[in-house]
Protein backbone atom coordinates (compact mmCIF):
# COMPACT_ATOMS: atom_id res chain seq x y z
CA UNK A 1 0.00 0.00 0.00
CA UNK A 2 1.57 3.40 -1.01
CA UNK A 3 1.67 5.50 2.27
CA UNK A 4 -0.31 9.11 2.64
CA UNK A 5 1.58 12.31 1.99
CA UNK A 6 1.73 13.64 4.83
CA UNK A 7 -0.88 17.09 4.42
CA UNK A 8 1.42 19.53 5.58
CA UNK A 9 4.17 18.62 3.17
CA UNK A 10 2.09 18.98 0.37
CA UNK A 11 1.03 22.51 1.49
CA UNK A 12 4.49 23.14 2.47
CA UNK A 13 4.88 22.26 -1.53
CA UNK A 14 2.28 24.15 -2.65
CA UNK A 15 3.34 27.62 -0.54
CA UNK A 16 6.80 26.72 -1.87
CA UNK A 17 5.68 26.51 -5.44
CA UNK A 18 3.28 29.90 -4.99
CA UNK A 19 6.54 32.04 -3.48
CA UNK A 20 8.64 30.83 -6.26
CA UNK A 21 6.39 32.21 -8.89
CA UNK A 22 5.69 35.33 -7.13
CA UNK A 23 9.54 35.87 -6.77
CA UNK A 24 9.49 35.13 -10.56
CA UNK A 25 6.74 36.82 -11.07
CA UNK A 26 8.23 39.90 -9.09
CA UNK A 27 11.75 39.84 -10.71
CA UNK A 28 9.99 40.15 -14.08
CA UNK A 29 8.36 42.90 -13.09
CA UNK A 30 10.82 44.69 -11.81
CA UNK A 31 13.60 43.89 -15.04
CA UNK A 32 10.47 45.06 -17.44
CA UNK A 33 10.36 48.07 -15.09
CA UNK A 34 13.66 49.23 -15.24
CA UNK A 35 14.09 48.12 -18.90
CA UNK A 36 11.24 50.64 -19.62
CA UNK A 37 12.79 53.35 -17.42
CA UNK A 38 16.29 52.81 -19.15
CA UNK A 39 14.46 53.34 -22.82
CA UNK A 40 12.17 56.36 -21.31
CA UNK A 41 15.78 58.25 -20.18
CA UNK A 42 17.54 57.32 -23.34
CA UNK A 43 17.31 60.74 -25.60
CA UNK A 44 15.79 62.35 -22.87
CA UNK A 45 18.47 64.32 -20.71
CA UNK A 46 18.76 67.87 -19.94
CA UNK A 47 20.77 70.31 -19.08
CA UNK A 48 21.23 72.22 -15.68
CA UNK A 49 23.39 75.35 -14.63
CA UNK A 50 25.53 73.50 -11.67
CA UNK A 51 27.97 75.04 -8.62
CA UNK A 52 31.56 74.03 -9.48
CA UNK A 53 31.93 74.42 -5.71
CA UNK A 54 30.10 74.92 -2.48
CA UNK A 55 28.92 78.52 -3.11
CA UNK A 56 28.11 80.70 0.42
CA UNK A 57 25.18 83.12 1.02
CA UNK A 58 26.18 86.22 -0.25
CA UNK A 59 28.10 85.07 -3.29
CA UNK A 60 27.08 86.81 -7.33
CA UNK A 61 26.60 84.32 -9.81
CA UNK A 62 29.65 84.37 -12.52
CA UNK A 63 30.81 82.40 -15.43
CA UNK A 64 33.95 81.17 -13.48
CA UNK A 65 31.80 79.89 -10.88
CA UNK A 66 29.56 77.04 -12.62
CA UNK A 67 29.23 74.34 -14.86
CA UNK A 68 26.74 73.18 -17.59
CA UNK A 69 25.98 69.47 -16.47
CA UNK A 70 23.53 66.74 -17.77
CA UNK A 71 21.18 65.56 -15.92
CA UNK A 72 18.20 62.86 -16.37
CA UNK A 73 14.99 64.64 -16.71
CA UNK A 74 13.09 63.02 -14.77
CA UNK A 75 16.08 63.95 -11.87
CA UNK A 76 15.63 67.82 -13.03
CA UNK A 77 14.17 70.44 -10.58
CA UNK A 78 10.96 72.06 -12.29
CA UNK A 79 12.88 75.45 -11.67
CA UNK A 80 16.34 74.32 -12.19
CA UNK A 81 18.63 77.85 -14.03
CA UNK A 82 18.91 76.12 -17.79
CA UNK A 83 21.87 77.59 -19.56
CA UNK A 84 19.57 79.19 -21.90
CA UNK A 85 18.48 80.96 -18.75
CA UNK A 86 21.44 81.80 -17.20
CA UNK A 87 22.05 85.36 -18.63
CA UNK A 88 18.92 86.49 -16.63
CA UNK A 89 20.95 84.68 -13.44
CA UNK A 90 24.36 85.97 -13.82
CA UNK A 91 25.30 88.61 -10.93
CA UNK A 92 22.25 87.83 -9.17
CA UNK A 93 23.06 87.18 -5.66
CA UNK A 94 22.61 83.58 -3.64
CA UNK A 95 19.50 84.09 -0.88
CA UNK A 96 20.73 80.17 0.08
CA UNK A 97 23.84 78.73 -0.25
CA UNK A 98 24.31 76.05 -3.31
CA UNK A 99 26.15 72.97 -3.22
CA UNK A 100 29.17 71.63 -5.61
CA UNK A 101 27.79 69.69 -8.55
CA UNK A 102 24.23 70.26 -7.52
CA UNK A 103 21.69 72.18 -9.69
CA UNK A 104 20.99 75.82 -9.18
CA UNK A 105 17.63 76.90 -8.88
CA UNK A 106 15.60 80.31 -8.86
CA UNK A 107 14.72 80.53 -5.63
CA UNK A 108 17.96 80.27 -4.81
CA UNK A 109 18.59 84.16 -5.79
CA UNK A 110 17.76 87.00 -4.19
CA UNK A 111 14.82 88.94 -6.15
CA UNK A 112 16.12 91.47 -7.84
CA UNK A 113 15.51 95.29 -7.11
CA UNK A 114 15.79 98.00 -9.71
CA UNK A 115 18.11 100.22 -9.81
CA UNK A 116 18.34 103.11 -8.00
CA UNK A 117 17.96 106.65 -9.66
CA UNK A 118 21.42 107.67 -8.40
CA UNK A 119 23.03 104.15 -10.13
CA UNK A 120 21.91 106.38 -14.00
CA UNK A 121 23.62 109.39 -13.27
CA UNK A 122 27.07 110.04 -14.95
CA UNK A 123 30.00 111.31 -12.38
CA UNK A 124 29.49 114.90 -12.29
CA UNK A 125 25.92 114.66 -13.33
CA UNK A 126 22.94 115.96 -11.36
CA UNK A 127 19.79 115.01 -10.92
CA UNK A 128 17.32 117.83 -10.19
CA UNK A 129 13.36 117.90 -10.14
CA UNK A 130 11.35 120.42 -11.08
CA UNK A 131 7.50 121.19 -10.88
CA UNK A 132 5.24 121.32 -13.93
CA UNK A 133 1.44 121.53 -14.74
CA UNK A 134 0.08 119.95 -17.48
CA UNK A 135 0.74 122.83 -20.40
CA UNK A 136 4.48 122.80 -19.12
CA UNK A 137 4.81 118.42 -19.49
CA UNK A 138 3.12 118.44 -22.42
CA UNK A 139 0.10 117.17 -21.47
CA UNK A 140 1.66 114.47 -19.95
CA UNK A 141 3.07 112.94 -22.97
CA UNK A 142 6.70 112.98 -21.44
CA UNK A 143 8.55 109.51 -21.04
CA UNK A 144 11.75 109.21 -19.38
CA UNK A 145 14.63 109.34 -21.46
CA UNK A 146 13.24 111.69 -23.82
CA UNK A 147 15.64 115.22 -24.64
CA UNK A 148 13.45 118.52 -24.26
CA UNK A 149 14.92 122.03 -23.84
CA UNK A 150 13.25 124.62 -21.44
CA UNK A 151 12.44 127.87 -22.28
CA UNK A 152 12.63 130.78 -19.29
CA UNK A 153 10.15 133.88 -19.41
CA UNK A 154 10.42 136.80 -17.37
CA UNK A 155 8.95 140.26 -16.75
CA UNK A 156 11.33 142.97 -16.85
CA UNK A 157 10.92 146.49 -17.53
CA UNK A 158 6.74 146.06 -18.01
CA UNK A 159 8.28 143.20 -20.73
CA UNK A 160 8.08 139.87 -21.34
CA UNK A 161 11.57 138.15 -21.83
CA UNK A 162 11.92 134.55 -23.54
CA UNK A 163 14.95 132.53 -23.51
CA UNK A 164 16.12 129.31 -23.89
CA UNK A 165 17.61 128.10 -20.72
CA UNK A 166 18.66 124.69 -20.89
CA UNK A 167 19.15 122.58 -24.32
CA UNK A 168 19.06 118.65 -24.89
CA UNK A 169 18.18 118.19 -21.30
CA UNK A 170 17.40 114.48 -20.36
CA UNK A 171 14.38 113.21 -18.77
CA UNK A 172 15.47 110.97 -15.72
CA UNK A 173 11.64 110.29 -14.48
CA UNK A 174 8.63 111.45 -14.81
CA UNK A 175 6.74 111.89 -11.68
CA UNK A 176 7.82 108.43 -9.77
CA UNK A 177 8.05 106.37 -13.06
CA UNK A 178 11.66 106.12 -14.27
CA UNK A 179 11.75 103.86 -17.41
CA UNK A 180 8.87 103.86 -20.15
CA UNK A 181 5.82 101.94 -19.76
CA UNK A 182 6.62 101.69 -15.88
CA UNK A 183 3.55 101.32 -13.64
CA UNK A 184 3.53 103.80 -10.77
CA UNK A 185 2.43 101.74 -8.07
CA UNK A 186 -0.89 102.63 -8.74
CA UNK A 187 -2.17 100.64 -11.17
CA UNK A 188 -1.53 103.43 -13.82
CA UNK A 189 0.63 103.16 -17.04
CA UNK A 190 2.97 105.74 -17.58
CA UNK A 191 1.00 108.52 -19.58
CA UNK A 192 -1.01 109.61 -17.18
CA UNK A 193 -0.48 112.71 -15.14
CA UNK A 194 2.08 114.13 -13.26
CA UNK A 195 3.61 117.14 -11.55
CA UNK A 196 7.28 116.56 -11.38
CA UNK A 197 10.10 116.18 -13.61
CA UNK A 198 13.35 115.14 -12.60
CA UNK A 199 15.91 116.12 -14.97
CA UNK A 200 19.90 114.92 -15.66
CA UNK A 201 21.98 118.35 -15.14
CA UNK A 202 25.48 119.43 -15.15
CA UNK A 203 26.04 120.94 -12.01
CA UNK A 204 26.36 124.47 -13.57
CA UNK A 205 23.08 123.78 -15.29
CA UNK A 206 21.43 122.66 -12.21
CA UNK A 207 22.34 125.84 -10.56
CA UNK A 208 20.95 127.73 -13.17
CA UNK A 209 17.60 125.70 -13.02
CA UNK A 210 17.48 126.22 -9.46
CA UNK A 211 17.74 130.40 -9.85
CA UNK A 212 15.71 130.17 -13.01
CA UNK A 213 12.38 128.74 -11.19
CA UNK A 214 12.45 131.67 -8.66
CA UNK A 215 12.28 134.24 -10.93
CA UNK A 216 10.82 132.74 -14.41
CA UNK A 217 7.84 131.25 -15.79
CA UNK A 218 9.60 127.29 -17.36
CA UNK A 219 8.23 125.54 -20.20
CA UNK A 220 9.31 122.18 -21.61
CA UNK A 221 9.83 121.99 -25.54
CA UNK A 222 10.42 118.21 -26.73
CA UNK A 223 13.06 117.86 -29.36
CA UNK A 224 14.39 114.58 -31.70
CA UNK A 225 16.08 111.89 -29.90
CA UNK A 226 18.82 112.49 -32.14
CA UNK A 227 18.56 116.68 -32.22
CA UNK A 228 21.70 117.93 -30.70
CA UNK A 229 21.72 121.12 -32.38
CA UNK A 230 21.61 124.48 -29.74
CA UNK A 231 20.40 127.94 -30.07
CA UNK A 232 22.39 130.89 -28.93
CA UNK A 233 21.00 131.90 -25.81
CA UNK A 234 19.49 135.17 -26.65
CA UNK A 235 16.65 137.12 -24.80
CA UNK A 236 13.39 138.18 -27.31
CA UNK A 237 10.38 140.23 -25.97
CA UNK A 238 8.07 138.74 -26.18
CA UNK A 239 5.45 141.74 -28.19
CA UNK A 240 8.68 141.60 -30.30
CA UNK A 241 8.36 138.25 -31.58
CA UNK A 242 4.10 138.56 -32.08
CA UNK A 243 4.97 142.03 -33.86
CA UNK A 244 3.29 143.76 -31.36
CA UNK A 245 6.64 146.29 -30.27
CA UNK A 246 5.92 149.83 -29.90
CA UNK A 247 7.85 151.77 -33.04
CA UNK A 248 11.37 153.44 -31.28
CA UNK A 249 11.06 157.43 -31.49
CA UNK A 250 13.61 159.29 -32.88
CA UNK A 251 16.02 161.35 -30.96
CA UNK A 252 15.45 164.52 -30.74
CA UNK A 253 14.36 167.13 -28.27
CA UNK A 254 10.05 168.11 -27.39
CA UNK A 255 9.23 171.58 -28.04
CA UNK A 256 7.17 173.21 -25.46
CA UNK A 257 4.19 176.23 -26.06
CA UNK A 258 2.89 177.88 -22.78
CA UNK A 259 4.35 174.57 -21.01
CA UNK A 260 2.39 172.40 -22.89
CA UNK A 261 4.80 169.51 -24.83
CA UNK A 262 4.44 169.51 -28.24
CA UNK A 263 4.54 165.94 -29.72
CA UNK A 264 6.19 167.24 -32.96
CA UNK A 265 10.36 166.41 -32.21
CA UNK A 266 13.05 168.88 -33.52
CA UNK A 267 16.01 167.11 -34.81
CA UNK A 268 18.93 167.56 -33.22
CA UNK A 269 21.75 168.42 -35.54
CA UNK A 270 24.68 165.90 -36.34
CA UNK A 271 27.39 165.84 -34.39
CA UNK A 272 29.10 165.99 -38.31
CA UNK A 273 28.07 169.39 -38.89
CA UNK A 274 30.15 172.52 -37.14
CA UNK A 275 27.96 175.96 -37.23
CA UNK A 276 28.70 178.42 -40.21
CA UNK A 277 31.41 181.26 -37.97
CA UNK A 278 30.05 184.53 -37.62
CA UNK A 279 31.37 187.35 -40.12
CA UNK A 280 33.26 189.60 -38.21
CA UNK A 281 32.83 193.45 -39.48
CA UNK A 282 35.52 194.76 -41.58
CA UNK A 283 37.47 197.79 -39.86
CA UNK A 284 39.64 200.47 -42.25
CA UNK A 285 42.85 200.54 -41.06
CA UNK A 286 43.98 203.62 -39.16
Amino acid sequence: MLKRVPRNLIILAVASLFGLGAAWLAARYLEERATEIELRQQGQMGHAVVAKTDLAVGTPLTRDLVAVREVPVEWLHSSAITPEQFERAAGAVLAQPARGGEPLVWSQLEERRPATLSAQLAPGRRATTIPVDETSSLSGLLRPGDRIDLLATVQRDHHHLTLPLLQGVRVLATGSRTRPGEDDGAGDLLGGSFDTLTLDLSEDEATRLVAARALARLTAVLRHPRDTSTAPLQQTDALALLGLAPPAREAGVPVIYGGIENPALVPTPSPLTRPTPRAEPAHDPD
